[in-house]
């Protein structure tokens, strides 16, 4: 075995990530190779070091924003990987089950596990659509099962639709099974679903409706952090526009809501949210932030109809001493 091989997997073998069968000739090869027995010494001692660092725990923006990602990553891969690779590359898998004999076993116990464990949840499923109704007067009347929500336990939102002339919200949702929940846009749990859609859900049609429908509560603290999140990291501008709708009252008096439009005029790949924000932005050109990023647009900005605008602006204030 060339030192080269071990020494790419040497990182694999501290973290035990190797399989079997290469981590045993990884361990032949150690006891005959100095020069790689001291690389395996040198990061066993930076794994150490590693290890003792603190871990922090990752922000909630950054868990939705991967959550988004990862979705929209699954949606959109190619299935038959798998399939590909047991037809394609029969060897792989024969070799692995010929250096490991209690894998075949193994496999079998797991797949007669697997039939059975499918079987009980394709019956549960059948059996486990839930229907949560509230009073649209009052919001309360919830029945047993509008306890408040995990997101954890969501797998996604299907659906946001409201009452036509009501103020009645329906929200159908995957756990195990998809689920629906019914109340006013004042019932906790209707809050949270919409709350969740509009920060995780691979649809973006019901990021859209759930964004949709948020606008209408603006002043509660959470749906405008969840507008602002919104704003600074949907991938599709329909989404962001709505949020700036949303966030459209509070320019003036939010600075954090301020800078954020700003930061969309400055940066949003799409020139109809840029061209909103700057509407949003222009009963503040006053303001020491705000001219000052209209001074930047008004000079260098690509777009024409921006850079134009922007000097327009500008051209309408008085001279600052």
């Amino acid at each position: 075995m060339k030192c080269d091989w071990v020494r790419q997997n040497i990182l694999f073998y501290v973290y035990n990530e190797l399989e079997d069968d290469a981590r045993y000739e990884v361990e032949q090869h150690l006891g005959r190779c100095p020069e790689c027995a001291t690389e395996l010494k040198a990061t066993r001692k930076l794994h150490a070091t590693l290890s003792q660092m603190p871990v922090e725990e990752p922000t909630p923006n950054l868990l939705a924003a991967s959550r988004m990602r990862l979705q929209e990553a699954l949606e959109t891969t190619r299935p038959g990987g798998l399939w590909q690779r047991l037809i394609l590359e029969p060897a792989l898998w024969l070799r692995q089950i010929r250096m490991a004999p209690a894998l075949a076993a193994a496999i079998f116990i797991v797949g007669f596990g697997g039939g059975i464990g499918a079987t009980y949840n394709f019956i549960s499923a059948r059996s486990g659509n839930e229907v949560v109704t509230g009073s649209l007067e009052s919001g309360s009347g919830i029945s047993s099962t509008n306890q408040p929500l995990e997101s954890s336990t969501i797998a996604g939102i299907r659906s946001v639709t409201q009452e036509p002339g009501s103020n009645t919200v329906s929200i159908k949702y995957d756990t195990v099974s998809t689920q629906e929940a019914q109340g006013s846009l004042n019932d906790e749990r209707i809050q949270q679903l919409l709350l969740y859609a509009a920060r995780n859900n691979y649809n973006s049609g019901v990021r859209m409706d759930s964004v949709d429908l948020l606008t209408q509560a603006p002043d509660d603290s959470r749906v405008r952090e969840a507008l602002m999140y919104a704003l600074q990291n949907d991938n599709n501008p329909g989404v962001r526009l709505k949020a700036l709708d949303g966030l459209s009252g509070f320019v003036r008096q939010d600075a954090q809501v301020r800078d954020g439009v700003l930061r969309a005029l400055i940066s949003d790949s799409n020139s109809g949210v840029r061209m909103q924000a700057l509407r949003l932005v222009e009963p503040m050109k006053t303001d020491s932030n705000v001219r000052s990023v209209l001074a930047r647009l008004a000079q260098t900005d690509q777009n024409v109809s921006i850079r134009t605008q922007a000097r327009a602006m500008l051209a309408q204030m008085p001279e600052m001493d």
